[in-house]
Parts: C-alpha cells; structure tokens; sequence
C-alpha cells in the first residue's frame, strides 16, 4: 500500500534519530522518545482487500538505555473501514503480513509491546507544511512549519529511500492506555510510503 506519512515525537528538530545530510541517526534527544505517526492510503491492497482511503496512527514510546530498547505501541485503524480492511492494516502495520515493515518497522524488527488495536474515528489533514491528526480524546498532533534550511532529512519508518521533510510541532498530545504525554514546540515528518509484502 501507498500514501502519506506524517509523524511527530518529544525530539528537538531536527530529529537525531533521523538520517541527516546521509549521516545516521543516533540516540533520541530525552534519551526517550514519545511519539505519534499517522498514515493515509492512497492507493493499495492486501489479499484482495482494497484499502484506498484507509487511515491509521500509532502512538509508541521507547527509552534508549532500556535493554534493547523495546518499543510499547497502541495502534488505531480507521472506523470507517469493514472489518477486513480494519484488520489488513493492523496485520501490515504490526509487521503480520511480514515485507518492508520487517525492515522498516522498529516495533515489528526490535522487542515490543502491543498494547491494543483499537478501531477509532481518525481525522487526519496531511497538507504539507502543517499537518494534523487527531481520535477522540486519545490523540491529537498539530504541526506548525518546515525546518528551515534542512539537509536532506530521511526516516526509517517511511523509508531512507524516500525523500521526506523536517517540521516543527505545534502540539503533541497523547493518553492511550499506558501511552500518555503532552509536548510542544518539538519536531515532526511528512513524507510519503511504499510498503509491500
């Protein structure tokens, strides 16, 4: 499946996580990273099932010194789709149907915690430059604006491949389950993906 991919997490911009200038990213700014990255298919499949206009975010956090630095995710899949659609994205996103998000994925390739997959209403305006998303009261990212004069900045999750761009954050805010946090002023990503089995 295809489409775009906007992200937002407690680094300072531009993140060090990131792949900067083709130099690879290192430890997280807090030394714990708390964020929220969203997607919109556009275009895609799996098993037949069509999942064009699909939508989902993933709330997750991970601390650097813990061993292997396992990531805790809740997922959430667009209400609006039927049950197998709702089910195709959450097998992709949590790494399932196996392909790229075995690559990609670091909560598929490194230790995790799933801590639930929820079907939720998810508004998402991925307009480049000032982005937002948001599901009742357990998530809600609002960008502000591009970095100014960034080097060419790539992500793992939507892929280094991939050409993609540093934001500023208005607002971070999350509580789902074991999940909670509430940041401004920190940094976030737009790009696009590819992700196939």
């Amino acid at each position: 499946m295809s489409g775009s991919y906007l992200e937002a997490c407690n680094c300072e911009a531009i993140c060090p996580c990131r792949r900067i200038g083709g130099r690879s990213g290192g430890r997280s700014t807090y030394g714990e990273c708390l964020g929220a990255l969203s997607w919109i298919v556009e275009d895609g499949q799996a098993d037949g099932v069509d999942l064009a206009g699909m939508r989902a975010v993933l709330v997750s956090r991970y601390h650097d010194d813990e061993p292997g630095s396992p990531w805790t995710f809740a997922l959430f899949v667009d209400a609006r789709g039927d049950e197998p659609q709702r089910q195709a994205m959450a097998d992709i996103l949590t790494g399932r149907l196996g392909g790229t998000p075995h690559e990609q994925f670091p909560w598929v390739f490194k230790p995790a915690h799933l801590a639930c997959v929820e079907a939720l209403d998810i508004e998402i305006d991925h307009t480049p430059g000032r982005g937002w998303f948001r599901g009742g009261g357990n998530f809600e990212v609002r960008i502000r604006e591009p970095v100014a004069d960034q080097e060419p900045v790539t992500c793992i999750i939507p892929g280094h491949h991939r050409q993609g761009r540093e934001l500023l954050s208005d607002s971070i805010d999350v509580a789902a389950g074991p999940l909670e946090f509430s940041v401004k002023g920190r940094c976030g990503y737009e790009s696009t993906f590819a992700y196939a089995g």
